[in-house]
C-alpha cells in the first residue's frame, strides 16, 4: 500500500462521512497563508476528536498545542453552550492565527487561546477536565500527561498524538522528538492512574498513531 492510496482514501472518507465547512477550510487557509506547520489533524481525525469528545459529554476540554486553532474547532463543536476549551500554544502568530478562525467559526465565547510555554502555564490551568489532546512537541509529552492527568476528572479521556513517528518509535537511538514519545510509554507501563492504548494510523498526515488513556 503506498502513500497515495492512504490519501485517495481518507478522501473518500471525508467526502462521504467526515465532512467539511466554510469555517473549516478558512482555518486551513488562513493557515497556510500565514506559514504555519502544515500540522494540523486530518479531518477524520479531526471528526475522530469530536466524537469522542462528544460521546462523553465533554463540557471542559484541555488542548496542548493549538496552531492555526483547526482541531481546537472541531473539539469546541463537542462542547454545549456552556462548555469551555482550553487551548495552549506557545508561539504568539500561531495563536493569532487560531483566534481569527475560531472566531469566524463563531466559538470564540468556547474557546480561551492562552498563549506561551505549555509547562509554564500549566500549573496555573484549573481543572477539572473531562478530555485533553496533547499535540506539541514531543520531548515534553511525559510533563503535558503528568499535568492532563492530574487536571482530569475520574472516566476522563487523553489523546496524546503522533507516538509512532513513521515506526521510529521503536529505536531505542531515535532523535528527540522519539525519546519524548518513548520516555511517556515508559511512564504508563507502571501507571495505575489510567487504562491506555495506542493505535497506528495511516491516511493524509502519512503513518503514525496516537495514544488513548482513560482516567481511572
Amino acid at each position: 500500500m503506498t502513500e497515495r492510496r492512504w490519501k485517495e482514501v481518507d478522501t473518500y472518507f471525508v467526502d462521504k462521512i467526515v465532512g467539511m465547512d466554510d469555517a473549516l477550510d478558512q482555518c486551513l487557509r488562513e493557515a497556510e497563508a500565514a506559514g504555519l506547520p502544515q500540522a494540523a489533524v486530518s479531518p477524520a481525525q479531526g471528526k475522530m476528536l469530536h466524537l469522542m469528545a462528544k460521546s462523553i459529554g465533554a463540557k471542559r476540554i484541555l488542548e496542548v498545542g493549538t496552531l492555526g486553532g483547526y482541531s481546537a474547532i472541531w473539539l469546541a463543536r463537542a462542547l454545549p453552550p456552556d462548555g469551555k476549551l482550553v487551548t495552549l500554544e506557545i508561539d504568539p502568530k500561531h495563536a493569532k492565527v487560531a483566534q481569527t478562525s475560531v472566531a469566524a467559526a463563531g466559538l470564540a465565547k468556547l474557546v480561551e487561546i492562552r498563549t506561551g510555554a505549555a509547562l509554564d502555564l500549566l500549573p496555573d490551568v484549573k481543572g477539572p477536565f473531562d478530555f485533553s489532546f496533547i499535540d506539541a512537541d514531543k520531548e515534553n509529552n511525559p510533563a503535558y500527561f503528568e499535568h492532563a492527568l492530574r487536571l482530569s476528572r475520574k472516566g476522563a479521556i487523553i489523546i496524546v498524538d503522533n507516538v509512532v513517528r513513521g515506526g521510529a518509535v521503536t529505536d531505542p537511538n531515535g532523535g528527540s522528538q522519539v525519546q519524548g514519545v518513548r520516555r511517556l510509554f515508559d511512564k504508563l507501563a507502571n501507571e495505575t492512574r489510567v487504562s491506555a492504548t495506542a493505535i497506528q494510523t495511516v491516511g493524509d498526515k502519512g503513518y503514525d498513531g496516537f495514544l488513548m488513556a482513560v482516567v481511572n
